[in-house]
């Protein structure tokens, strides 16, 4: 199932918050998963990629095999400590018109991908350089998991200054207007406190 440009549009009016308590409280990646610069909000399909750890060569084939506009979500395979990923993989990816990238791993040049303004979520920053193993396994546009979060390939991401949720494509319309529904509970909720009520009262909270 392909999610719409519309239903996209709608979800990234959003917030990750919003959607993860929209959709049940699924979907949210690890916390330590952060944009390098806390502006960023990315919303758009999946593009995968499992990586085989401490090397990069199939960071560098997955971009140009994504299909344009969408975002790369990257599993390293729990090795962390290496620059998966930085500036000139970044001018290339945004060549390709690739919107963004999430890795459950580490990224270097953080400075001049915030300079060209291409957003990345990562686990950090790590100069420690990879390999380019030719006979390592790795996997593109396949399912993967980060954390026990499963992630397939056409799936939506958000990600926002608190973090990233990936909703299932087949379930993203249904949650992004429960989180509209929601929102629109929350601004109730707001304003009524602003005219005196309290959180105890409204949620009942009082024993």
């Amino acid at each position: 199932m392909r999610i719409s440009d519309e239903v996209i549009k709608r979800a990234s009016a959003l917030s990750s918050a919003t959607l993860h308590e929209a959709g049940g409280k699924i979907g949210a990646l690890p916390s330590a998963i952060k944009p390098i610069s806390p502006e960023y909000k990315i919303c758009g399909r999946v593009t995968t990629v499992q990586s085989p750890p401490s090397d990069n060569l199939w960071l560098h084939r997955a971009i140009y095999e994504a299909e344009p506009g969408t975002i790369l979500v990257v599993d390293v395979n729990g090795k962390y400590e290496h620059g998966y990923w930085g500036e000139i993989m970044a001018v290339a990816a945004h060549m390709r018109g690739i919107q963004a990238l999430v890795i459950d791993g580490m990224v270097r040049d953080r400075d001049q991908m915030i300079k060209m303004n291409f957003p990345v979520f990562s686990r950090g920053l790590c100069i420690r350089g990879t390999g380019k193993d030719f006979n390592a396994f790795g996997r593109i546009n396949e399912p993967i998991r980060i954390e026990g979060i499963q992630i397939h390939p056409g799936d939506l991401l958000y990600g926002d200054g608190d973090g990233c949720i990936v909703l299932p494509a087949e379930k993203a319309e249904e949650i992004v207007k429960a989180g509209e529904e929601r929102e629109a509970y929350e601004e109730k909720i707001i304003a009524d406190l602003k005219a005196g009520a309290s959180t105890l009262d409204i949620y009942n909270f009082r024993r």
